[in-house]
């Protein structure tokens, strides 16, 4: 189950929990029953912590990937422009072939960096929603829980009256 969907259905727990007789603002639920939800909870969110630095691991590692070929294409680039350039014979197309090599590097580095990028953006909006949800439901359910402990404390002495949840 989905750890907004845990933090939703604990807050659901405590809005229709029974009142202690007597008080306006304790209420009654089954302890167990909260604990495990609590532990499943709390077994949920790591995963989701530890895809989220594994997903940044990945995009180090990819971007490492991508500079080191980058680096190895540059290299031979310009390790066959130097060799060509040697050669008093064909000297211009050297210099020509060789510029054109690094170019292609250049390119290719640019175009990997991009992808990277881009992946690493898309995983980064994805966690961010999944944290955007999840602040929204604990801020929704700390509103529930003040709005509750406000009816509970402006009513008057009113005990025989019923608690509005």
């Amino acid at each position: 189950m989905d750890p907004l969907d845990r933090i939703d259905e604990i807050i659901s727990m405590v809005e229709t929990a029974r009142s202690v007789p007597m008080s306006r603002t304790n209420f009654m639920f089954d302890r167990g029953e909260m604990v495990a939800i609590l532990d499943e909870l709390r077994a949920e969110l790591p995963s989701d912590l530890r895809r989220a630095v594994a997903l940044l691991e990945e995009r180090d590692k990819i971007i490492d990937a991508g500079k080191r070929e980058a680096d190895r294409i540059i290299g031979e680039g310009e390790t066959e422009h130097a060799r060509l350039v040697s050669v008093n014979e064909i000297t211009v197309s050297a210099e020509h072939e060789g510029a054109r090599i690094i170019a292609e590097a250049r390119a290719e580095a640019q175009r990997l960096r991009e992808e990277v990028d881009d992946y690493v953006d898309t995983a980064l909006a994805n966690f961010e929603q999944f944290l955007t949800r999840a602040l929204g439901s604990i801020e929704r359910g700390r509103d529930k829980m003040h709005a509750l402990r406000e009816i509970g404390t402006f009513q008057g002495e009113d005990h025989e009256r019923p608690l509005p949840f």
